[in-house]
């Protein structure tokens, strides 16, 4: 599976961004498609999944109600609306995918480039 993440940029707190991950290769609709973020000096962090088939939702608890995952099957597309940004959400963003639902990093067999996401206050 290849992953193409594209969408990030800059804005102030309380503003909104949408990243996209644009998905190539998947064999299989039982995959799940998730975004993680890392920030410098930190580890890589599950922000926001979605099962390919089911199109069943996990998130983080630290953007919960501000974030928003879903995904476009016949565009071969996820995406992670983001409102109510926070300068704490300033990181370097990926997609991911697993062969099951796993929020953790070590369970991605495939990631895509990242996307930088800065909030000023």
């Amino acid at each position: 599976v290849q992953l193409q993440a594209s969408g990030g940029g800059s804005v102030q707190a309380g503003g909104s961004l949408r990243l996209s991950c644009a998905v190539s290769g998947l064999t299989t609709s039982d995959n799940f498609m998730s975004w993680f973020r890392q920030a410098p000096g930190e580890e890589r962090k599950f922000v926001a999944g979605i099962s390919w088939r089911l199109g069943s939702k996990r998130y983080a608890e630290s953007v919960k109600g501000r974030f928003t995952i879903s995904r476009d099957s016949a565009a071969y597309t996820v995406y992670l609306q983001m409102s109510s940004l926070k300068p704490e959400d300033t990181a370097l963003y990926y997609c991911a995918t697993s062969p099951g639902v796993d929020t953790t990093a070590i369970g991605a067999v495939s990631w895509g480039q990242g996307t930088q996401v800065t909030v000023s206050s």
